[in-house]
């Protein structure tokens, strides 16, 4: 797999000499045979799991956006958010049919299918690269292009090399020499979408939880946005994105969470353990050990992301 990627990342623009892939659960130290193995590995217990009909009353299945697929809990209404904001991009975001199946980069069927309620039409790229940050950092990513604030386009690889999209645009690329990365002008200035698929997938085989645990702060629940995760970096890592809040009377949150995993797989809404029928998470019902479908999260584990942080355009 890895080398099918690195033959792949040579013909965007890449000049990979040896600096080593991260994902969900590869850490800066791991071995590549290590990293092969836990991308192709799912973490799965017990008998494969199938699909079932939704009788979430919540869910409206004719819903083809985030916002009209999920509706709000009694009590509860959404909130408000600027024009042009990640929230508002997210609620608007396009579906994928009421319950279809979670599916991996590969057209297969993820083995668990118990964890979802609702599926984005993300792009996902062909390679096993768009695992659980990877799909964060692809949420922020078409946000900003599709708002064209390119200057926020920045992620830092687990060596802490900062990939800003402004110089990528600009024409320059990524040249890897072991654990130095640098950057190479090599190709004319380019902010199609085209390009920003060859940028991102760079980003997702150099990027990871690790790497993402450093762009992140903690924060209070009573802080929380849409944007911000649940956040466990490093090996074994795992994250989950906030994509939707709602307010009671009271002031009180809740939230709706999606994540992407391991193998590469499209972005999907979870469900919520506590709640068979409900998939929003209750600010008054958070505590840690933080139990989401497929993963713990302990406290301090709720963060920011700073991608909000404006970039200078190179020269």
């Amino acid at each position: 797999m890895k080398k099918l990627v690195q033959r792949l990342l040579f013909g965007i623009g890449i000049l990979s000499l040896g600096i080593t892939f991260t994902g969900c659960h590869a850490s800066h130290s791991q071995t590549d045979s290590q990293k092969t193995i836990s991308r192709q590995t799912e973490p799965q217990a017990g008998p494969a799991q199938t699909e079932t009909s939704s009788t979430l009353s919540l869910i409206d299945a004719s819903g083809m956006t985030l916002e009209s697929r999920i509706h709000t809990p009694d009590g509860y209404t959404r909130t408000k958010e600027a024009d042009g904001s990640l929230a508002e991009f997210l609620r608007n975001y396009a579906m994928e049919p009421d319950q279809s199946p979670v599916l991996l980069y590969d057209g297969s069927k993820k083995r668990n299918q118990k964890a979802h309620v609702a599926v984005f039409d993300l792009p996902l790229e062909h390679e096993d690269l768009q695992q659980c940050a990877d799909s964060a950092i692809r949420v922020y990513a078409e946000y900003f292009w599709s708002t064209k604030q390119y200057d926020r386009i920045a992620f830092h690889f687990t060596n802490g090399f900062d990939a800003q999209y402004t110089k990528w645009a600009n024409g320059y690329r990524i040249r890897v020499n072991g654990n130095n990365v640098s950057w190479i002008k090599s190709a004319q200035p380019d902010t199609s979408y085209d390009s920003l698929k060859d940028y991102l997938r760079i980003v997702f085989s150099y990027a990871g939880t690790a790497s993402m645990d450093t762009e992140a702060q903690p924060i209070p629940l009573s802080d929380l946005q849409v944007g911000d995760v649940f956040l466990k970096g490093g090996n074994p890592g795992h994250v989950v994105m906030v994509v939707d809040l709602c307010e009671n009377a009271d002031g009180k949150k809740a939230f709706l969470l999606a994540q992407g995993y391991m193998p590469a797989q499209q972005f999907h809404v979870l469900k919520n353990p506590a709640h068979e029928d409900d998939p929003w998470y209750y600010e008054d019902e958070v505590t840690y050990p933080f139990h989401t479908p497929e993963y713990t999260f302990q406290k301090g584990s709720l963060k920011r992301l700073n991608y909000g942080i404006t970039h200078t355009a190179p020269e």
